[in-house]
């Protein structure tokens, strides 16, 4: 994920030589999250094709990617002091990440990673910033400790309440050199056998775009 321009969540989209990969199932993507190896997700190439092209005609209406998940998904207006090196910032009910409901939206990612039919991949947005280390820009203890709490509220133990919560919820957030969207904070979390009523819960019946 390149810091080239701003883009709704992505893969970095390394190609396969053959112009073909397959499918990232539960057991690969524990291994790569659980080795922070996120670099090795990967996207067939006829969705990457698809991706600059939907890219293209966002940017001509929108001006930027990061404009239209603002505008469209989010419906959330950056502050007046925001800037292209700041990113949107926003004004937030609580200065600590995922307290208030009000700060932070759950949403179907529109441009998921390759992953097998079994898996879903939604976007936890943030209004504000999580805390990363300076010099790589990956999570601090303290901040993946807090992303930790927040999913295992919101999704295992949701989960559980309904069946079985076991191994079925992973996470991430991107260090800042693999980021496709910056300024706007976000985490990834992805589902193994997610009911249909659950993801509607979450999402608050929001569809991907």
């Amino acid at each position: 994920m390149a810091q080239a321009k701003d883009t709704v969540d992505l893969p970095s989209f390394k190609l396969k030589d053959d112009g073909h990969k397959s499918l990232h199932d539960w057991k690969e993507l524990k291994k790569i999250i659980g080795n922070n190896d996120l670099a090795l997700l990967e996207r067939k190439p006829s969705d990457v094709i698809r991706y600059n092209e939907w890219t293209s005609k966002i940017e001509a209406t929108y001006g930027s990617i990061n404009n239209f998940v603002c505008q469209e998904r989010l419906h959330w207006t950056p502050l007046p002091g925001s800037s292209p090196e700041s990113g949107p910032v926003f004004a937030h009910v609580s200065p600590v990440p995922f307290a208030n409901q009000d700060d932070y939206k759950i949403l179907r990612n529109d441009w998921p990673y390759g992953l097998t039919p079994d898996i879903t991949h939604l976007v936890v947005w943030l209004k504000n910033r999580i805390h990363v280390n300076e010099h790589n820009g990956d999570l601090t203890a303290g901040s993946r400790e807090r992303i930790e709490d927040f999913v295992q509220v919101v999704f295992t133990d949701r989960l559980a309440r309904d069946g079985d919560g076991n191994d079925r919820v992973l996470w991430f957030k991107n260090w800042t050199a693999l980021q496709s969207v910056r300024g706007l904070e976000h985490v990834h979390i992805l589902i193994r056998n997610a009911p249909e009523d659950l993801l509607e819960e979450w999402t608050e019946g929001r569809l991907a775009y």
